[in-house]
């Protein structure tokens, strides 16, 4: 099941999504992303390891960041 957050302002349901991003230099990087429907690929089952889920308190949209 994919990890979901329900936003406070919204009350939408949002699931956590990552994919990797070549850069053109030919670097990879892990992008992490919110979306309103589970995707077959992509979807993760919890937050990444030193990474907490803020919300947006003007728009109510989830964020990753890492944690402080």
């Amino acid at each position: 099941m994919a990890f979901s957050v329900v936003s406070k302002k919204s009350k939408k349901t949002y699931f956590l999504h990552s994919r990797l991003q070549k850069l053109k230099g030919g670097q990879e990087v892990t992008l992490y992303y919110f979306a309103g429907e589970v995707k077959p690929e992509g979807s993760l089952d919890a937050v990444p390891a030193g990474m907490e889920v803020i919300e947006n308190e003007r728009t109510g949209l989830p964020m990753l960041r890492k944690k402080k």
